[in-house]
């Protein structure tokens, strides 16, 4: 793969992985049209890491509290219950580890079938307008700004991001769209879900590291640092971009997106 490639596949990245437009997809679709070979694991261990930095950075204030209460706290096991009912970090950790659970067990048993799934751009577009369908339905939630996340709403959410997995659908499209439907207003919704998009993130990071480190895939490290900071930089854009398009009630608006790219994948593409 070459700079320019890497520098289009990053900035893809970067700018989907936030937006709820599936950043899975668009890589699928821009492999085949472009006739990119398929990025490879150390690719995409660096453009996911930098997008993981990207969340941080906007985030680490509620992060550092959340792993600051987690840590102090989940020891003290006489006091759980009262410590999750009082103590907002505390809970949010919690449900945040409940709702990562749906994902890492479809992640595990069924990595093969998903993997074969991401070689059909037809399926891909699909897909997409699957989720120009979850997008567009956010228009007809009834939000309750004090209304706020539970084992059941976060649970739910996790199993959006497990359904996410599978190429065209979104992640943070499905994930904060549950959250709507359930209730919870877009901001909050969105904040769950990128708090969320950390563990999933870094574990998938964690795992294909260690299959770097077993290959020694280190011969490109200046390009592969180069894609991460660039999607470093798009993420946080499109994070940004996001949670003020939220905020305006204009979310469903990236449901026509969704369905016109994977319309014209159906019609356009072998």
């Amino acid at each position: 793969m070459s700079y320019i490639e890497s520098v289009i596949l990053a900035i893809l990245q970067g700018l989907t992985e936030f937006l709820p437009i599936s950043s899975s997809g668009h890589l699928v679709l821009a492999e085949h049209l472009l006739g990119i070979k398929k990025s490879g694991i150390d690719f995409e261990v660096f453009v996911h890491f930098g997008t993981m930095l990207s969340v941080v950075l906007i985030f680490w204030k509620d992060i550092f509290e959340i792993l600051r209460s987690f840590f102090t706290k989940i020891f003290q096991i006489g006091k759980l219950k009262d410590n999750f009912q009082n103590d907002a970090n505390f809970k949010t950790a919690i449900l945040i580890i409940w709702a990562s659970i749906p994902a890492g067990v479809v992640g595990v048993l069924f990595e093969e079938k998903i993997e074969s799934v991401f070689q059909s751009p037809k399926l891909t577009s699909l897909f997409l307008i699957i989720t120009g369908i979850i997008l567009f339905s956010t228009r007809f939630t009834k939000n309750t700004p004090e209304k706020d996340f539970n084992f059941s709403s976060s649970f739910l959410i996790g199993l959006a991001q497990a359904f996410a997995i599978l190429p065209g659908i979104s992640r943070s499209g499905t994930t904060i769209s549950a959250g709507m439907l359930v209730g919870i207003n877009g901001v909050k919704s969105a904040r769950f879900s990128f708090l969320l998009s950390l563990p999933a993130i870094f574990g998938a990071t964690l795992l294909k590291t260690k299959e770097i480190i077993e290959f020694s895939l280190f011969d490109k490290l200046p390009q592969l640092l180069l894609s991460s900071l660039i999607a470093f930089i798009t993420g946080y854009v499109a994070i940004k971009f996001l949670l003020k398009i939220i905020s305006r009630g204009n979310f469903s608006t990236f449901a026509y997106y969704c369905a016109i790219v994977g319309l014209l994948g159906l019609i356009f593409l072998k």
